[in-house]
């Protein structure tokens, strides 16, 4: 009998590590989301067990996904098939240890030449490589009129080759109260095809993920401020500088409703649709700004990304590394 029951045990365990472990909900606040989200779909867990996952970015050569895991200073890998695997360890600080709670790399993207663009908080800088890895790292971006950055956060880069990317202090020792602090502004740079740096935005108090219109012709940014926990559009000029920001979508309400989350990493989708991190997981707005519903994970939701064809979304939610099937396909493919 013993004997029987141990086997059963076994075969009802084997049975529940077979199934797509699924978390989270979709909330409708729009029928427009259904257009976007299948009724059905579900939000499957690919890994977890991470301290806080982050930057997910679609090889589509390699057909793998790597992202940052921030405070244990490594990129991961995770292919269909294959499952996960340690990508590169140090991500974002090559200092000596301890540094802060949050020294790797954070938002990733593959730049036009192909080559892998990592935020490093630890190292105060965001630099390219192969994604063979030969040939070692090169900085894009390290100092600004010969300041150290805080802590670059996010990037993205146009089709005619400039760079933005934010500059909070997440990465810094006692972030926004370290001594070693060089710049007083927490900023988004732009970086154009002659490697010049300019402060394209000042006056944010927590910008952080940053994503593109579909013609480019808007740059999008996160601000992780709980008091201010907003998502802002500002249209990119001629010569690739900013123009006046607009307040695209107001999520402070739904902080102090008690959702958890702050906007973070985001992107668009062919449609200039914006899925967005923030409170309650993944916002999907309009291009204008209207709430259609959230891809609520019941986590703290850091990041998004397109991949495989480009109609799955991939989330990184705290500890886990999940996707979706949408009804969409994202920018970029």
């Amino acid at each position: 009998m013993k004997l029987k029951i141990a086997l059963l045990i076994m075969s009802v365990s084997f049975g529940l590590m077979a199934q797509q472990k699924t978390i989270g909900e979709l909330i409708v606040e729009n029928p427009k989301f259904n257009d976007l989200i299948a009724k059905n779909a579900k939000i499957e867990v690919l890994a977890e067990g991470f301290t806080w996952a982050e930057g997910p970015v679609w090889s589509k050569e390699g057909e793998f996904l790597l992202f940052s895991d921030v405070p244990e200073n490594t990129i991961f890998k995770w292919k269909e098939g294959e499952g996960l695997s340690t990508f590169l360890k140090p991500s974002g600080y090559t200092g000596i240890h301890p540094y802060s709670l949050e020294p790797g790399s954070n938002g990733l993207i593959i730049n036009n030449n192909g080559e892998l663009v990592a935020c490093e908080h630890g190292d105060r800088r965001v630099t390219r490589m192969p994604l063979n890895g030969g040939g070692g790292k090169f900085p894009i971006a390290d100092s600004w009129q010969g300041k150290r950055f805080n802590s670059p956060n996010d990037v993205v880069q146009a089709a005619n080759g400039t760079y933005y990317f934010t500059d909070p202090p997440y990465g810094l020792p006692d972030r926004e109260h370290a001594p070693t602090r060089e710049i007083d502004i927490f900023g988004v740079y732009k970086v154009d095809t002659d490697g010049n740096i300019t402060l394209a935005i000042q006056g944010l108090t927590r910008p952080n993920g940053v994503a593109l219109s579909p013609d480019e012709s808007i740059l999008y940014v996160a601000q992780s401020d709980p008091d201010a926990a907003y998502i802002m559009a500002y249209n990119i000029l001629p010569n690739g500088d900013l123009g006046k920001g607009k307040l695209l979508f107001d999520a402070t309400p739904m902080v102090k409703a008690g959702l958890s989350g702050l906007p973070d990493g985001l992107k668009t989708d062919k449609h200039g649709n914006i899925f967005t991190t923030g409170p309650g997981g993944v916002l999907i707005l309009t291009a204008s700004g209207e709430l259609l519903g959230r891809i609520a994970t019941g986590e703290a939701t850091a990041n998004v990304n397109w991949g495989n064809d480009g109609s799955v979304l991939y989330i990184t939610a705290d500890m886990y590394l999940a996707r979706i099937q949408t009804k969409t396909i994202g920018k970029g493919f």
